[in-house]
């Protein structure tokens, strides 16, 4: 067995910050503490502080804040993540968000691949039923993204590949925990929403239909239309 490697000060400073935000409940903008008040509370020296500060700046969770009435505040929800997900913005630890995201996607493939191989008759009826909630769902984001993440959910229950399934729906959960819908624009959603239907049920379909290649194709066009 591997052991794991120890993480530095800066790193363990870095992950009681993170925790420390979520925990106090601290939304973008917010102070979440000065330097002094870092050094105080930790007792590491200046070095080890600011090299968390930049080890949590570089993963886009706070933003640092020079001077006086400086210090580390809750970064602004990352662009990049609310571009992948239109629907979506996250208020903590974008950047990790952004990650579990690439993962996500890269597993994708892989999964629907295996369910066009392995559906079963059960299979079928449940994503038939799942798409159907999906098209009740295009009057509002919110119920829309619900069905959208409880369908990818039941797609990635139908393979065999259980440490792929596993890690897939732990970065889906990751996800949806992290992100909220990122309010209403009438003009722009009811498009999007009506494209991305269009998207899943291509998938559906073709998953139902035991076509690999044409479910490929399908989560390439889901990616491209995210």
């Amino acid at each position: 067995m591997v052991n794991a490697v120890p993480l530095t000060r800066a790193e363990a400073l870095a992950a009681d910050i993170e925790a420390m935000i979520v925990e106090r409940g601290l939304g973008p903008g917010a102070l979440i503490g000065t330097m002094d008040e870092f050094r105080d509370r930790s007792g590491y020296g200046r070095a080890t502080i600011s090299e968390a500060a930049r080890l949590l700046h570089d993963r886009g969770s706070v933003e640092i804040r020079p001077g006086r009435g400086g210090g580390l505040f809750v970064a602004q929800p990352d662009p990049i993540v609310r571009l992948r997900h239109t629907l979506l913005t996250v208020r903590r630890m974008p950047a990790t968000v952004a990650d579990a995201i690439a993962v996500r996607e890269a597993l994708e493939p892989v999964i629907a691949a295996d369910a066009a191989r392995h559906r079963s008759r059960q299979d079928i009826s449940d994503l038939r039923k799942h798409l159907t909630r999906l098209k009740r769902a295009t009057t509002g984001t919110d119920r829309f993204m619900r069905a959208n993440w409880a369908l990818h959910e039941r797609i990635a229950e139908i393979g065999p590949n259980h440490l792929a399934r596993a890690v897939y729906l732990s970065m889906t959960r990751f996800v949806t925990d992290l992100s909220e819908h990122a309010g209403p624009d009438h003009g722009r959603d009811a498009g999007y929403l009506r494209l991305r239907l269009d998207v899943h049920a291509e998938l559906v379909e073709a998953i139902i239909a035991g076509d690999v290649a044409r479910t490929l194709t399908a989560v390439e066009r889901h990616h491209a239309s995210s």
